[in-house]
């Protein structure tokens, strides 16, 4: 879990929209294996270890169901400590009769799911960085089929399933955008991310300190691709830790001199990429 600690800069925390807040805090319990650490009328805020949020979700006043063709999230992506972990939510997703998709992705080995919004969830392990393939600064991913036998020889079947282990962080996001050009310039220009793989002129996954990525954009929703009204399921916002004061100030100016608009509010500063996407600065 070293790209997700300070020096590295990284994606900690997901907040989405839902329609019904009780329906998802039981999907967010009960099939994912979070906890809730702070809750509202409309709002909840869920831990893996019971102290840090990782994923907040909501219920907007008026909310409509998720708009298809727009910008917003694809998937918020929970990485796991160990293979045995990922094993043994393959096991419990199973006797829970939950459908989900998986991929081997040569750095790391993932699961896919929807919550009942469809909000786009990944479940991973890391593969040890010294297996990754590195070419010409771009880390080697692919899309191959998971070996769910092999997979699930790490598991332990006679453990009872007790939720996600304490040391689950968030690993990344991938978001729609509208222009992948525009969006490139956004984030490594402005927030100072490396672009460290490219799927055609479609997909880039950018990401701090050598990871394969803690942040990924794609155009599949359609180029051009408006923003999702506010009030709709999906992505409210993410937050990206930086490790001090300093830094975030040099990324404050990188992005207004890109043109970029930050703002401040009780000490929560703010931008929005290109494509509408909220991003709160935090350290």
């Amino acid at each position: 879990m070293s790209f997700h600690r300070k020096p590295i800069t990284f994606v900690n925390r997901v907040n989405i929209k839902v329609q019904h807040l009780e329906r998802s805090l039981e999907y967010y319990q009960e099939v994912i294996g979070l906890k809730i650490l702070e809750q509202s009328n409309n709002k909840a805020k869920l831990t893996a270890d019971g102290k840090t949020c990782i994923l907040s979700i909501e219920q907007p006043d008026n909310v409509i169901p998720k708009q298809g063709r727009t910008t917003g999230l694809y998937h918020f992506a929970i990485l796991v400590p160990s293979r045995s972990d990922l094993a043994n939510i393959v096991q419990h997703l199973i006797a829970k009769g939950i459908r989900l998709g998986s991929s081997d992705h040569l750095v790391s080995e993932a699961l896919y799911l929807n919550d009942p919004d469809g909000n786009g969830i990944e479940i991973y392990v890391d593969r040890d960085p010294s297996v990754w393939e590195w070419r010409n600064g771009e880390v080697a991913m692919t899309v191959d089929p998971l070996d769910f036998a092999n997979l699930l020889k790490d598991g332990d079947s006679e453990k009872a399933w007790d939720g996600l282990p304490a040391d689950t962080v968030m690993g990344h996001i991938h978001l729609h955008v509208s222009h992948l050009h525009e969006a490139e310039e956004f984030y490594t220009k402005g927030l100072g991310f490396e672009v460290v793989n490219r799927f055609g002129d479609q997909a880039l996954f950018i990401s701090a300190g050598n990871y394969h990525h803690h942040i990924g954009l794609n155009t599949w929703n359609g180029v051009g691709a408006p923003e999702a009204p506010q009030n709709s399921v999906g992505l409210e916002s993410f937050t990206i830790l930086m490790p001090d004061e300093e830094y975030r100030k040099n990324v404050v100016a990188s992005l207004e001199r890109i043109g970029a608009t930050v703002t401040e509010d009780n000490g929560i500063v703010t931008t929005k990429d290109p494509s509408g996407n909220r991003i709160h600065l935090a350290v």
